[in-house]
């Protein structure tokens, strides 16, 4: 008990901080910061809400997370994917720009966070595999369209209401094509212009920020004001103040499935992110941890005001790139844009929301991943098809439809898998010991009275029965010789009380018809569930060997296995719990 580790509740870095590890963490958290100033006002657009909330989640959450997470390099702060999320679930429940909206984001910040950490103390960090790599990368592609379709707006300066759908949005920007407004379309290109260059010439430019900076000026210099385009609120100074959520029970029930989808899919993308950006081994992320941590960021937010935050992948990877050594870096970020709320609100009002719009539509760009997407569509296609689904029920449906589908379609496709396991006939390569499917390979070594078996995959309740009617076609198709058949167990990891009794009806079969009945090659937990169902006394000893050539010899000449004596000379023992 002495040697185990103690629980912590804050970070290790912080009691192992050297002064050599603060120039990398300043300049990462500077240049994370500059990114953060436009992403946030970005991504409450998307949400929904004034620009200043987005500011507000670029200071709580990445400061909580900091401070509680496992990651040096993760930059937890308002992300596209979640944005959207929380405007495509709300936006039907409530009026935007209204006070019961913003009271329903931050009673889902809530919701969010509660639900993170609660997992993370049950530990199920392993919630993780739910969402197969197909699944994020569908959903991910079809929410990256959908924000494109409503920043369309912004882009090309036309008034136009909050709409449903991509259809719907489409339609109603196509019916007012005429009032296009060509000085929102010059800064949109430009400042996708400034920022695609600036990336061009070097990573570490903050291209948002420049852009950002440059509209303002233009704006400010110019006759241009909001009678020409649309430009940002005003943006209160100050940092957020104390603020108790109103939780009314009505909206608890109508955000509960929204706040467990989010909370899963913002988990899962900055646990894998995190994974990424700290490759090199030096901190062990741990997936309860980081639920907790990210919880206690949401959770901690929501009394200041803010919506879901998650981890960013372009943020975590300068931030890596930019040398962040320790969590600090993320430190100084949100010191950063709390700054800029105490000393520089006042500039954000002459800001034009195509400028933001324009940093969205470079940043979502990162979301559709075309190479793995090409790429699986030759790999696998079943999968493909798991991608493609869960991209047109997202794009077409709801977020949360959609990344629910690509989950059952998984899970589905897993049993499937299970329930119909790869199955090989075996022969033996000639002059060598080795044993191949006689599908695969030619000239192999067969016999006449032998079949040989490998089942690649666990036994269980699904899948015994799909062995029991091969083993019977495998029978009826055999020429007259047949007089054994020999069952290599080796890749068998496990097998449950059903398919022992499974096999004991082969055994059964295969005696009435006068076939001896040998499995070899057991490891295990397979030889000890035959222990505990006793079907190793049922098939006998003698049919039992460790080694598939033994096990042929032995069919060839009528010998007995030697099981028994083995497991005497070995010591082995069964062991009755499973374990």
């Amino acid at each position: 008990m002495g040697n185990q580790r103690k629980y912590r509740l804050t970070p290790e870095w912080i009691g192992s901080y050297r002064k050599s590890y603060f120039a990398g963490d300043l300049f990462a958290g500077l240049t994370v910061g500059v990114m953060l100033i436009p992403q946030g006002m970005a991504y409450a657009l998307i949400v929904g809400v004034a620009p200043v909330y987005g500011l507000y989640t670029a200071v709580i959450p990445p400061l909580i997370y900091s401070l509680l997470g496992t990651s040096r390099r993760l930059s937890v702060a308002p992300t596209a994917t979640d944005s959207l999320m929380v405007a495509s679930g709300i936006s039907t429940l409530a009026i935007s720009d209204s006070d019961h909206y913003l009271q329903m984001v931050i009673t889902l910040t809530v919701l969010v966070g509660l639900i993170q950490v609660l997992l993370g103390f049950a530990k199920m960090g392993f919630v993780t595999n739910l969402l197969s790599k197909p699944v994020i990368v569908g959903f991910t592609a079809a929410a990256a369209v959908i924000i494109a379709v409503s920043q369309l707006k912004h882009l090309l300066g036309i008034p136009l209401s909050n709409q449903h759908s991509v259809i719907e949005t489409l339609e109603a920007i196509t019916r007012q094509l005429s009032q296009l407004n060509w000085i929102a379309i010059a800064i949109s290109l430009g400042g996708m212009a400034i920022i695609l260059s600036l990336k061009k010439i070097s990573q570490k430019l903050p291209g948002p920020l420049i852009a950002v900076l440059l509209s303002i000026l233009v704006v400010y210099f110019s006759p241009i004001d909001g009678n020409t385009i649309a430009l940002l609120q005003e943006v209160p100074a100050g940092l957020p103040g104390l603020y108790l959520p109103s939780l009314l029970m009505e909206d608890i029930v109508k955000l509960l499935p929204l706040a467990a989808t989010l909370g899963l899919v913002g988990f899962m993308e900055s646990y894998s992110i995190a994974k990424a950006v700290d490759a090199d081994g030096a901190t062990q992320i741990n997936p309860n941890r980081e639920l907790m941590a990210l919880g206690m960021a949401n959770l901690t937010g929501a009394f200041f005001r803010t919506f879901p935050a998650a981890g960013g992948f372009s943020r975590s990877a300068v931030n890596h790139q930019a040398g962040a050594n320790t969590p600090l870096a993320g430190i100084l970020s949100a010191g950063l844009v709390a700054v800029s709320l105490l000393l520089f609100s006042s500039a954000f009002s002459y800001l034009p929301t195509a400028i933001l719009a324009s940093i969205i539509m470079i940043s979502i760009t990162r979301l559709i991943d075309l190479p793995y997407i090409i790429s699986l569509s030759t790999v696998n296609r079943i999968e493909f098809a798991i991608l493609l689904i869960t991209f047109l029920t997202t794009l077409f449906s709801t977020l949360v439809s959609g990344i629910l589908t690509g989950i059952a379609l998984s899970i589905l496709y897993l049993i499937y898998q299970s329930a119909y396991p790869h199955i090989a006939e075996l022969g033996r390569v000639k002059n060598y010991h080795e044993f191949r499917n006689i599908k695969r390979f030619n000239d192999l070594e067969q016999w006449p009275n032998l079949i040989i078996v490998r089942v690649d995959s666990s036994l269980s309740f699904i899948n015994i029965q799909f062995l029991k009617d091969y083993v019977k076609n495998a029978i009826e198709q055999a020429d007259d010789q047949l007089d054994t058949f020999i069952l290599d167990a080796g890749p068998i990891s496990n097998m449950d009380a059903t398919a022992a009794s499974g096999l004991q009806d082969i055994l059964h079969e295969l005696h009435d018809k006068g076939i001896r009945f040998i499995v070899c090659d057991m490891i295990g937990p397979v030889r000890d569930t035959f222990h505990r169902s006793r079907l190793i006394d049922h098939i006998g000893h003698d049919n039992i060997f460790f080694d598939l050539n033994e096990a042929v010899r032995a069919a060839n000449t009528n010998e007995p296995g030697r099981y028994k004596e083995y497991a005497l000379q070995s010591n082995y023992k069964s062991n009755p719990s499973g374990e």
